[in-house]
């Protein structure tokens, strides 16, 4: 049997808003039809007011750090949030498993339907098999940018990335700042399997610059600090950019995470090197840690591919990605509603290559019905009310 939903406006995710127009579902949630609807057909659908969405999509999570909610102070930085993380990671298995759990059936509620997540355990496995969004994992592995220190953390990572045998998976660099030059290779020459995706962290304060500029800053006293030595570390003189475009495979999607810091020349220079690059964006958890958020004009001004994520809940109050949408547009004005929802569906399915099979209302895909409530016009855009909340109807 068929199912019919209409509303005052829906966003088919990938090109934009449709009036009067009518989804039409078959009884697994594959679009079976997304056209105009005549008025006998109106009778047979089933109106939500506001506005219909397909599933969102959450590029970057880290699903594992769920247990950490409401432990940090927001606005205190990179490094020390960092240091926070390090300190309070470790807690009662117990607790992280039912903070993982609960953190899944949050994103469900929110209608998030796949989500790219962030993986150094294997603590979030059994999660993700009861789960029914689709998850792709990124072991993300890292040696403290120490030489001697690589073999034994790649394989330590590996049998991580093992133990996630049978899903969607990448093993991958953390961040420039944390990963050495044999690591990085070694990574490389692991490859991608057959997922094609890599992500990295990517420019997430000015700190990671100043590495490679001149070997010092915040980042080389960080791993000080742990007892880490940087004696053998040659800073390059080019930028934590020039790290990622030397190092990584040119060939693979990559997804490129945070850009907080990122400016047009560096832009222009990742998607000449990789046109298959995707700029996540997590908002939110930019305001929670450094309390700044990425010049958005810029990448809107250099065509770049946009996706968002909410970080963990470690840096961040919810896992939403409405709330992610309305961060965006609360402190930028100048975008649309309509350009925004692309970032978090369509964009979104192509980051994780999953676009033949959500992000969009097209006949033969199941991307899932989101119905957005409190959605008004002004002057010609629909935009988010105070009370917007997601709500899924399939």
């Amino acid at each position: 049997m068929l199912r019919k939903f209409t509303s005052d406006w829906i966003h088919d995710g990938k090109e934009g808003f449709v009036s009067d127009h009518c989804i039409i579902l078959d009884d697994s949630g594959v679009v079976a039809g997304f056209r105009k609807l005549d008025e006998n057909e109106r009778r047979e659908c089933v109106y939500y007011p506001g506005m219909l969405v397909p599933g969102l999509i959450n590029a970057h999570c880290h699903l594992e750090l769920s247990h950490l909610r409401g432990k940090f102070e927001s606005g205190t930085g990179l490094i020390a949030f960092l240091k926070s993380v390090v300190a309070y990671r470790e807690t009662d298995p117990e607790d992280v498993l039912r903070a993982i759990s609960d953190a899944d059936s949050e994103m469900q509620r929110q209608g998030i339907v796949a989500v790219g997540d962030i993986s150094n355990k294997v603590d979030t496995l059994e999660t993700k098999r009861r789960s029914p969004i689709h998850y792709h994992t990124f072991v993300e592995a890292f040696d403290f940018l120490q030489e001697g220190l690589a073999d034994n953390m790649f394989e330590q990572y590996r049998t991580v990335y093992d133990g996630f045998e049978g899903m969607p998976r990448s093993l991958v660099p953390h961040a420039p700042y944390s990963v050495s030059q044999r690591l990085f290779a070694m990574i490389r020459d692991f490859g991608t399997g057959a997922s094609g995706i890599q992500s990295i962290h990517n420019q997430e304060s000015p700190d990671e610059d100043q590495l490679f500029l001149t070997g010092g800053g915040a980042y080389r006293r960080f791993w000080e600090s742990f007892g880490f030595s940087m004696e053998n570390f040659q800073a390059s003189g080019n930028d934590a950019v020039a790290c990622i475009t030397g190092q990584m495979d040119p060939g693979q999607r990559l997804l490129c995470v945070h850009n907080t810091c990122m400016d047009s020349d560096q832009i222009k220079r990742m998607v000449e090197w990789n046109p298959e690059v995707r700029f996540v964006s997590c908002p939110n958890a930019n305001l929670f840690i450094e309390n700044r958020l990425p010049d958005y004009r810029t990448f809107v001004d250099r065509n770049a591919r946009m996706a968002l994520g909410t970080d963990s809940l470690s840096s961040n109050w919810r896992l939403s990605i409405l709330s992610e949408m309305q961060t965006v547009l609360r402190y930028n004005s100048w975008l649309s509603l309509e350009e925004v929802l692309k970032w978090a569906c369509h964009h979104g399915a192509v980051a994780l290559k999953l676009e033949n099979e959500l992000g969009s209302f097209e006949q033969g895909k199941k991307p899932g019905v989101n119905w957005i409530r409190d959605v008004r016009m002004d002057k010609g855009r629909l935009h988010l009310g105070s009370l917007a909340q997601v709500v899924p109807v399939s």
